[in-house]
C-alpha cells in the first residue's frame, strides 16, 4: 500500500487551487489549432471564432504560469480586471474576447502582472513563436502522426528542443501545441507534468475554411 501511495504522489500532477501572484517558475504558451477546436467544440457553441469569414489557424489559447511540478490558478490578486475593450483587442490572436477574459481570470491573475501587461506579454510570446505555414495550406482534412506537428514546430523554431514542446490530442484531433518559456520568454525544458505528447499516428487536422 505504501508504494502505491508513493507512486500516486509522484505520478499525478499537482494542481494548486490558488497561489500567490508572481510566484511561479516558468510559462507554458498554449497554441490551439482553431479549425479542430471548431470541429470538436466551437461550432456547437456557435462561436464567432468559427465564422466562415474567419481564417484562424494557430490561435493563442493562453500563457500559463507554471511550477516545476503543478501550476497555480485563480490566484487572489489586487489587479483590476480587464475591460471589454482589452479583451476585444485580443481577438486577432485569441479568437474571442471570452477566451481572453477567461485566461486572465484563471491564469493571468497568477502572473503578478496587471491585465494590460499580461496581455502584452502573451502577445509578445505568441509573436516569438514561428507557426509553420504548411498547416495553412491544407485543402482538406488529413490524418497524420502527432509527432509530425511537433517536428514542424521544431524545424520552424531552431531554438526549441523536444523537451520544450509537447503536442496534445482530444477526441482524435490534434488539440494544442504547448511550448515552455522562461519568465523572460526564452525557451526552457518543460516539467514532467507538461511533457505528455500525444501518441496518435492518425490524428485529424482540419483545414482552415
Amino acid at each position: 500500500m505504501r508504494w502505491i501511495l508513493l507512486w500516486l504522489l509522484t505520478a499525478v500532477p499537482v494542481l494548486a487551487d490558488s497561489g500567490k501572484p508572481g510566484q511561479f517558475d516558468y510559462y507554458v504558451l498554449s497554441l490551439s489549432w482553431s479549425p479542430n477546436w471548431c470541429a470538436t467544440e466551437g461550432r456547437s457553441r456557435n462561436s464567432e471564432q468559427c465564422d466562415a469569414r474567419r481564417d484562424y489557424g494557430w490561435v493563442l489559447h493562453g500563457l500559463w504560469p507554471q511550477y516545476h511540478r503543478g501550476w497555480p490558478e485563480y490566484c487572489h490578486t489586487a489587479e483590476i480586471a480587464p475591460t471589454r475593450r482589452m479583451t476585444a483587442e485580443m481577438t486577432d490572436i485569441m479568437g474571442t474576447p471570452g477566451l481572453a477574459w477567461y485566461q486572465w481570470k484563471k491564469h493571468g491573475v497568477c502572473s503578478g502582472l496587471s491585465a494590460p501587461a499580461y496581455y502584452a506579454l502573451a502577445r509578445e510570446a505568441y509573436g516569438r513563436v514561428n507557426r509553420p505555414a504548411v498547416f495553412r495550406r491544407l485543402k482538406s482534412s488529413v490524418k497524420l502522426p502527432a509527432s509530425v506537428v511537433e517536428e514542424a514546430f521544431l524545424k520552424a523554431n531552431p531554438g526549441l528542443t523536444r523537451d520544450m514542446v509537447t503536442v496534445t490530442c482530444q477526441q482524435g484531433y490534434i488539440q494544442e501545441v504547448r511550448i515552455c518559456l522562461s519568465r523572460d520568454l526564452q525557451p526552457v525544458p518543460c516539467g514532467r507534468d507538461v511533457i505528455a505528447d500525444c501518441k496518435l499516428t492518425d490524428a485529424l487536422l482540419e483545414p482552415i475554411p
